[in-house]
């Protein structure tokens, strides 16, 4: 399976919600994730652009559409990103096959 890092941005309505009845966000998003065939493996707070951060483990990029597609109709991100993650491994192998391409830049 792929780890995929997902960031949401709380629009203030969120906020004012959590401020009045703090909850534990990573406790009602699991369920959705496992739905989906994936598995929650951390959630972090994050103050910056991002509000929060998942690091999730789904079986296909479908899976993470379905989730990012289902928070995003709930009507409390202002923004949301997800991104696909690597191990070390597996960005050490696409550099090797990347040299191998005989890619050339225009002009070179």
């Amino acid at each position: 399976m792929a780890l995929y890092m997902f960031q949401a941005a709380y629009t203030s309505e969120a906020w004012a919600t959590q401020i009045r009845n703090p909850q534990n966000r990573a406790e009602q998003v699991r369920p959705i994730i496992e739905a989906n065939g994936g598995k929650l493996l951390s959630f972090y707070f994050a103050f910056g652009e991002y509000d929060v951060v998942a690091i999730i483990e789904a079986p296909d990029n479908v899976s993470v559409s379905a989730l990012a597609i289902a928070v995003a109709g709930g009507g409390g991100m202002k923004a949301q990103k997800t991104t696909i993650l690597m191990s070390v491994e597996e960005g050490l192998e696409a550099m090797r096959r990347a040299s191998r391409t005989g890619y050339r830049p225009p002009g070179g």
